[in-house]
């Protein structure tokens, strides 16, 4: 059985003040046992606040970003063993804004992934496909070809040990959303590629997801939970989803 598991991606927000105040919230309201998994992604520079603000709870944290090096002159780039170090659990790897932003092809995407792994730490792929693809009907190829690139890189079972995360670029701080069917239909497109590990690998969606949307979209076979931006940055709204997808 696939365990639920809700990230929250923070991108580039936060200061100390505040962090200290989300984070303090989050770990007020989700204390005890819970099914769901919850974890936060905070900016590098904010990854050793978050590590003692979350020591000893049940909320984890994971970075937004790996390099594919190890070490050596890459200035700006942090590393796996860096991140490890910190007591990162997860990565995030290829993210839409990665992508668009910093070029970032599915090869270099799949490099980043077996960094994560080879580090202990737990990636999380991010697929997805722009609105052009979609009215075009591209959204498998697209979403396929994004994954089939770190499969063919990391093999099926690497690519099972971490976490896929699809997010359509469209509905990324749009405040659209796909509507829970049309989600269901890539995820379970996405757990067709993965084959024989299809049933095991967790799938999130990722695309301006909210309190309201959450139980719709978890009621889905397929979803797993969610990868949030915006709405992780408020407490009350982040909790809210994180409840619904237990």
């Amino acid at each position: 059985m696939r365990r639920p598991i809700v990230i929250g991606n923070w991108k580039m927000n936060g200061d100390y003040a505040a962090n200290r105040e989300l984070l303090t919230g989050l770990v007020e309201q989700w204390t005890g046992v819970h099914q769901a998994e919850v974890a936060v992604c905070p900016p590098f520079v904010y990854l050793a606040q978050a590590a003692e603000l979350l020591e000893n709870t049940n909320i984890g944290f994971g970075s937004q970003d790996i390099s594919k090096q190890a070490s050596g002159a890459y200035t700006g780039e942090v590393s796996g063993p860096m991140l490890s170090d910190v007591g990162c659990r997860y990565a995030l790897v290829g993210h839409s804004e990665r992508r668009e932003y910093h070029g970032e092809t599915s090869q270099l995407v799949a490099e980043k992934f077996q960094a994560a792994l080879d580090n202990g730490l737990i990636p999380v792929l991010c697929v997805g496909e722009s609105l052009e693809d979609r009215e075009a009907g591209k959204t498998f190829d697209v979403v396929g070809a994004q994954l089939l690139a770190v499969i063919e890189h990391c093999g099926l079972a690497g690519v099972a040990k971490g976490i896929i995360a699809y997010e359509p670029i469209w509905a990324i701080g749009t405040g659209k959303t796909a509507t829970p069917e049309m989600a269901q239909d890539v995820h379970s497109y996405i757990r067709e590629v993965m084959g024989p590990e299809g049933d095991s690998v967790r799938i999130l969606y990722g695309g301006s997801v909210k309190p309201d949307s959450a139980e719709g979209l978890f009621g889905q076979k397929d979803i797993d939970g969610a990868l949030v931006g915006g709405a992780s940055l408020n407490a009350d709204d982040f909790v809210a989803i994180c409840r619904a997808a237990e």
